[in-house]
C-alpha cells in the first residue's frame, strides 16, 4: 500500500469521525434545546427536568404606535431558529405594592421580562414535542384584576402540572388597563376602534387561535383546551364564555375566584375614556396624537386614575371589559348562563376567606367586626356575629370579618354556576377550598389564592409551603384538573371522593380541607341564603 494511500485513507477516517462528533454533538444540543415549527417560524426551546419550555412566544404583533387600542395584529413569519428560552415582554403597569404582607406572600411586585407593549406572548411547557401525543392543554389566564399581572410571574409556571399531569400547558400574557380597555368608541373615535374596550379581551381569543393552530406541534390536542384562571384570570374566563370570537377554540372552563356576571355597561366606559382623554388634553377623535403618546405617558395618566382605588386597598376598576355589542354582545352570565359555551363544562370555585387577602386590621375586636356589619347595613349585626361564632369559635375577630365579606360576595360564584346547571347542557361542579395558608401563623385563613399552587401541582409558594398537607392538596386538586381537562369530568383523579355535577336541589360540592377532603351538599348554605335575601347575586361581581 502506497504512502498516498494510507494518508488519504487517514484524511477520510479523520473526516468521518469529525462528521460523527459533529453529528453527535447536534444531537445533543437537540436534547437541551428542542425546535418546534410553528405556523410563523421555528423556535428554539430548553428542557427542563425532562419538560420542554418555551417562553415569550409571540402570537400577536407589537401592540404599540398604529396598533395602540386596535384587536390584536398576526405575527410576521420569521426566517431561521427564534430563541423561545426566556420570558417576553409584560404589559406595562403600575407595580405590585410590597407594603402589604400578603402582596409579599404571592410576589405581586415580581414580573420578569421587562415592560413594553409588544406584549402579546405566551409560555408553554410540555412533555413530549410530537404531534401523535394528543395531551390535554391547559391555557392559564393570570391574576390581577384587568390591571396588573402576567403569565411570567412565579404562581404562573406550569412546569410542575405539566409533568404531574402529563399535559400541555400555555400561560398568556395580554394588554390590561388603558392599554387593554380604553372604550374610545363612543367617545369620538373612528370604527377601527369600536372595539377597543374589548383590546385585551380580544388578545386572549388571540392567543387560543394561536394554540388551535399550532399546540399539536408541542405534543397538544387542539381538541381538549381548558381555560383556567383565578381572580382577574377568573373573570377573563367567565368573559370568554360569552363571546363569539372565542367560540369553538376551548372546551372546557376552570373558573377560580373570579366570577364576573356583568361586564362594565357603556356609559360608564364612556365616562372613562372621557377622563382619561380629559386629563390627555385630547378628544376622542384625536386617537393619531394619542397612539403617538409613549407607553410612560399613558401609564402614568392611567395610573393616576386609578389612584383613588389603589389607596383605598381596593382592585382598580376604572379599565376593565366593556358590554360594546361587538366583542361582548352580552353579559357574560346574566340574566342567564351564556347559550353560545352552552356545552362547555365548567368548574366554578372560590375559597372559605377570600378576602382577607384585602385587610390589613390583624388586630380587630368583636366590637369592630360588629361596625363593619353596621357600615354595610346589616340590621342585626350581633345575631349575624353569632352564627358565625358558632360555626368556628376559635376564630379571631380579624378571620370572621374576612369570612362575612367573602360570604357577601359569593353570590356571584353560586348564582353562576346555578345558571350554568339550568342550561341543562354541559355540567358544572363546584368546589370550596376550606384548608387554611399555613402563611403567617395561619392568620389569613384559606384566603384568595390559596389554592393557585395547588392547581398547578405547586406547594413551594408561601401560602402553600413544602408539607405534608399542601402535597395531599395538590394530588388531589391537581389529579382532578387533569382528569377534567382530559375527559370533561373531574373525577377519575387521585384520593377524591365522587364529585358530582352541581344543581339547586343538591348544590353537590368538593371541599378541600383538612384533615381530608370531602363532598357534601350545599356547603355554606345557611349563608349563602342568608346574603341572597339582603344582598342579591350582583353582590360578589
Amino acid at each position: 500500500m502506497t504512502k498516498l494511500v494510507v494518508a488519504r485513507r487517514s484524511l477520510l477516517g479523520g473526516a468521518a469521525a469529525s462528521l460523527t462528533l459533529a453529528a453527535t454533538a447536534r444531537a445533543a444540543v437537540a436534547d437541551i434545546f428542542p425546535v418546534v415549527e410553528t405556523a410563523n417560524g421555528r423556535l428554539r426551546g430548553l428542557v427542563s427536568g425532562g419538560i420542554k419550555v418555551f417562553k415569550g412566544v409571540p402570537y400577536g404583533a407589537d401592540t404599540s404606535g398604529a396598533n395602540r387600542f386596535r384587536p390584536p395584529q398576526p405575527v410576521r413569519k420569521w426566517a431561521g431558529i427564534r430563541d423561545a428560552l426566556d420570558y417576553g415582554a409584560v404589559s406595562p403597569q403600575a407595580p405590585g405594592d410590597k407594603r402589604r404582607d400578603y402582596a409579599n406572600l404571592i410576589y405581586l411586585d415580581y414580573q420578569p421580562g421587562g415592560m413594553g407593549e409588544d406584549c402579546l406572548n405566551l409560555n408553554i411547557w410540555t412533555p413530549e414535542l410530537s404531534r401523535s401525543a394528543k395531551k390535554p392543554v391547559f391555557v392559564r389566564f393570570h391574576g390581577g384584576g384587568f390591571y396588573g399581572g402576567s403569565s411570567n410571574s412565579p404562581g404562573m409556571d406550569g412546569e410542575m402540572l405539566s409533568r404531574f399531569g402529563d399535559c400541555v400547558v400555555v400561560t398568556v400574557s395580554h394588554r390590561l388597563s388603558a392599554f387593554g380597555f380604553l372604550h374610545l368608541a363612543d367617545s369620538g373615535a373612528p370604527a377601527d376602534f369600536a372595539q377597543s374596550g374589548m383590546a385585551g379581551m380580544l388578545d386572549l381569543v388571540a392567543a387560543l387561535r394561536w394554540v388551535r393552530e399550532n399546540i399539536e406541534a408541542f405534543g397538544g390536542d387542539p381538541g381538549r383546551v381548558t381555560i383556567i384562571g383565578q381572580s382577574g384570570g377568573g373573570a377573563k374566563v367567565s368573559g370568554l364564555m360569552a363571546m363569539p370570537s372565542a367560540a369553538g377554540l376551548f372546551h372546557r372552563a376552570v373558573q377560580m375566584s373570579g366570577a364576573m356576571l356583568r361586564v362594565s355597561p357603556r356609559d360608564r366606559a364612556k365616562a372613562g375614556a372621557d377622563t382619561f382623554l380629559k386629563a390627555a388634553g385630547l378628544g376622542g377623535g384625536d386617537i393619531r396624537k394619542l397612539q403617538a403618546l409613549s407607553f410612560y405617558e399613558i401609564l402614568s395618566l392611567q395610573a393616576d386614575l386609578e389612584a383613588a382605588a389603589r389607596t383605598r386597598g381596593e382592585a382598580p376598576s376604572v379599565f376593565t371589559p366593556v358590554l360594546d355589542g361587538v366583542a361582548m354582545p352580552r353579559h357574560p352570565f346574566d340574566p342567564d348562563a351564556p347559550q353560545i359555551s352552552a356545552d362547555v363544562p365548567m368548574i366554578v370555585s372560590t375559597t372559605l376567606d377570600e378576602r382577607t387577602y384585602r385587610q390589613g386590621d390583624f388586630d380587630q375586636t368583636w366590637a369592630g367586626v360588629k361596625a363593619m356589619l353596621i357600615a354595610r347595613g346589616v340590621t342585626s349585626p350581633d345575631a349575624v356575629l353569632e352564627m358565625y361564632r358558632q360555626e368556628d369559635a376559635a376564630a379571631s375577630p380579624y378571620l370572621i370579618q374576612g369570612r362575612i365579606i367573602s360570604d357577601m360576595g359569593r353570590g356571584a360564584s353560586f348564582a353562576m354556576a346555578e345558571r350554568k346547571a339550568a342550561l341543562g347542557r354541559a355540567p358544572a361542579y363546584v368546589y370550596l377550598w376550606k384548608a387554611p395558608s399555613p402563611a403567617w401563623g395561619g392568620r389569613y385563613g384559606a384566603t384568595h389564592g390559596v389554592d393557585v399552587g395547588p392547581s398547578s401541582y405547586e406547594i413551594r409558594g408561601a401560602l402553600q409551603g413544602p408539607n405534608a398537607s399542601s402535597r395531599r392538596l395538590a394530588e388531589e386538586l391537581s389529579s382532578a384538573l387533569v382528569a377534567f381537562a382530559a375527559t370533561g369530568n373531574p373525577n377519575g383523579g387521585r384520593k377524591l371522593p365522587r364529585w358530582d355535577p352541581y344543581d339547586t336541589q343538591r348544590r353537590a360540592t368538593m371541599v378541600f380541607d383538612e384533615p381530608s377532603s370531602h363532598a357534601t351538599d350545599d356547603a355554606r348554605g345557611a349563608f349563602r341564603t342568608f346574603w341572597r335575601d339582603r344582598s342579591g347575586p350582583q353582590a360578589a361581581g
